[in-house]
């Protein structure tokens, strides 16, 4: 791909902007980014940019910055449907997302993970296991580092693991892994998509330019991921556990057991530290991927041994009374809640936060089943009383302090006390990391 001298803009300036716009400016571009962040607010962007010929256009947008550019790099950040992302496309620019253009450059193996829930472990994991395995394997995408920063580095890599959000999954043309896992699919970001379905068909997208020489690793238990797998081009590869597969990865009676091509691998799952059936299809997932990728078996479960719960997700804080206190505060979605709601009996929920627009119903049978109290807080708390309420004993907390001590209250011992919020945490706290934090501090606190 030739950039030198090409007219490029980039489109938002978080961080994969800033190493877009680093890159593009090292390959003798002439590159143009822009923001609707003023100075101020992109102090820190704008020094690390300082020692490259970059031309900001800041606090605003510029048509003719759109239209006359000769390819437009977008951030994730930009939905997809901004008026003067489609001016440009009417006036024929070519538009890419970040990891579109990180791909063209990448020319060994490269593992993409997405799903709405379990990405981040399953990506971190999966890394962990080619590492294990001696392979030098660059881990970023969705989490830590931009692809892009690994092709402006010049690292010399065996492998690439990325975690891929729909997001960076917009504006792919050629974008293609080696072994593509889509983990699972629940309502999510239906305050960016139309449509449950055109949050679906983003990503979906990970598999668009695979052939039959490439993997999809796919979960069979979950009908929509199934559903639209039939369709692909590349070979399916499933993971289950609930049933037994000829060909894929599957757990039965306490062993994941492994086949392809005629060849089997057992691991008994006993001694695992990662807990929860959610990270058992995350962990059957991640060794799918790294063994159809020619990691050993016994380093690639040794790794799997020896790996433990990524925090914020359904992280154990302390007993009190004989009461166990976990903290889940990654869970934004309803898919993430159900999985956690399956790992324990006797629960006191405490849920609620911003809602991000999907129906709290598929919660609805396991609140029913195995949730005692339900301690409600933030913005969602009228929307999920309607919908959840009538099915358990349901109280509302003002803070989430209060809904740690109400739940200490109610919860008798044997029981769990689970913060699995069901939502984002933008209408109380700076992100999920500091709600997390706050429920830490409370229980601490008791």
């Amino acid at each position: 791909m030739e950039l030198k001298d090409k007219n490029i803009l980039v489109v938002g300036l978080a961080k994969t902007g800033v190493a877009c716009a680093r890159f593009l400016a090292k390959k003798g571009a002439r590159v143009t980014v822009t923001d609707m962040r003023d100075e101020t607010a992109l102090t820190g962007q704008l020094a690390e940019l300082a020692a490259y010929k970059v031309r900001m256009v800041l606090g605003r947008h510029d048509q003719a910055d759109f239209t006359s550019s000769d390819l437009i790099v977008v951030s994730p950040g930009v939905p997809q449907d901004h008026p003067l992302l489609a001016a440009a496309t009417a006036a024929g620019v070519e538009i890419v997302s970040e990891i579109e253009l990180a791909g063209r450059f990448i020319d060994v193996p490269l593992a993409a993970i997405t799903g709405t829930n379990g990405k981040t472990t399953t990506t971190t994991l999966l890394g962990a296991i080619f590492k294990h395995n001696g392979y030098h394997t660059f881990v970023g995408g969705n989490i830590g580092n931009p692809l892009i920063e690994l092709v402006e580095s010049r690292q010399m890599v065996d492998q690439v693991v990325a975690e891929i959000s729909s997001f960076q999954l917009e504006w792919i043309r050629t974008f293609r892994p080696a072994v593509a896992a889509l983990l699972n699919l629940s309502e999510d970001h239906l305050d960016r998509y139309p449509s449950y379905q055109a949050y679906i068909d983003a990503k979906l997208r990970i598999f668009e330019n695979q052939t039959a020489e490439d993997f999809a690793v796919v979960n069979r238990d979950d009908p929509l991921v199934w559903q639209h797998a039939q369709h692909l081009k590349a070979r399916l590869f499933p993971f289950s556990r609930t049933q037994e597969l000829e060909e894929g990865i599957f757990y039965r009676d306490g062993v994941i057991t492994y086949r392809h091509d005629g060849h089997e691998e057992c691991f008994p799952i006993a001694a695992i530290r990662l807990q929860g059936v959610h990270n058992r299809e995350n962990i059957m997932a991640a060794l799918a991927c790294a063994l159809l990728l020619g990691c050993r078996a016994d380093e690639a479960f040794e790794t799997v041994l020896c790996f433990e719960s990524l925090h914020h997700r359904m992280e154990f804080v302390r007993e009190v009374n004989g009461v166990g206190y976990y903290e889940d505060s990654k869970a934004t979605n309803v898919g993430s809640v159900q999985k956690a709601l399956e790992s324990f009996d006797n629960i006191t929920l405490i849920a609620g936060g911003k809602d991000k627009g999907g129906s709290y119903a598929p919660l609805a049978a396991l609140v029913q089943e195995r949730v005692r109290h339900l301690v409600l807080i933030g913005e969602a708390t009228d929307r999920m009383q309607a919908e959840l309420g009538h099915l358990t004993d349901t109280l509302r907390a003002a803070t989430l302090e209060d809904a740690v001590a109400l739940a200490a209250r109610v919860t008798q011992a044997g029981g769990t006390v689970l913060m699995s919020p069901a939502c984002s945490s933008f209408d109380m706290f700076k992100d999920y990391e500091e709600r997390a934090q706050r429920f830490i501090a409370a229980v601490n606190a008791l």
